[in-house]
């Protein structure tokens, strides 16, 4: 099984992700966690591209190409594999991440991003998407805190973005959310992190007990 997080700065998806982990693991489940960008040593080098605050010059079709490179390495080297070993699969952003803030936030060409998203993932799709929704403001006030740690300095250029800018992503990933109610399963990312993990489970719990475990 194939479950991605998605969702705006700060709206806790490393966090939910370690915890979901954890609770398959002690289920027995084998299970593979990854995020873009990055997941792989070349992805690594274009991550730190991609989120290097001074790198303001990086043009919007720049920027949506490496993101398209980062995942045809990732789905070649990490992420088909796992699945073909019959391994779910837990990655931080995907394929709607590209959506909502290269298509809606930086209006690219909202065509040109589904041919690249076709190419790159090899026809993989996930089987069910937890968006962790939460207001800009909270997100980016959560994601400043995390800047602050010496890890994570220096790599802030989408937080440094605007309010507008992440408005229309927080918009984007609604609207995605919206057109497709089978895969998405929206999660209110004000809650607490207990509340957050209870309920994220609680969704992914009937493909328990239907057998979905590889």
């Amino acid at each position: 099984m194939f479950v991605t997080f998605e969702g705006i700065e700060g709206c806790g998806k490393t966090t939910q992700i370690e915890r979901f982990a954890d609770t398959l693991k002690r289920r027995g489940i084998p299970l593979v966690t990854t995020f873009e960008p990055g997941g792989t040593r070349i992805g690594n080098d274009i991550r730190r591209i991609l989120l290097d605050a001074r790198n303001e010059d990086l043009t919007p079709l720049t920027e949506l190409i490496l993101y398209a490179a980062d995942r045809a390495q990732h789905i070649e080297e990490v992420i088909k594999p796992a699945l073909n070993r019959g391994k779910w699969v837990i990655c931080d952003r995907f394929v709607d991440a590209t959506l909502a803030y290269q298509g809606v936030a930086r209006a690219q060409d909202l065509r040109l991003i589904q041919i690249l998203n076709e190419k790159t993932t090899r026809g993989i799709c996930p089987d069910m998407t937890f968006l962790l929704d939460c207001p800009v403001e909270i997100g980016l006030e959560r994601a400043t805190k995390r800047n602050e740690a010496p890890s994570h300095q220096g790599q802030d250029r989408f937080e440094r973005e605007t309010l507008n800018f992440h408005s229309k992503v927080r918009k984007g990933y609604l609207d995605l959310a919206s057109e497709d109610k089978e895969r998405f399963v929206i999660i209110d990312a004000s809650l607490s992190e207990d509340e957050m993990e209870k309920e994220i489970f609680e969704h992914i719990e009937p493909h328990l007990r239907r057998g979905s475990v590889p």
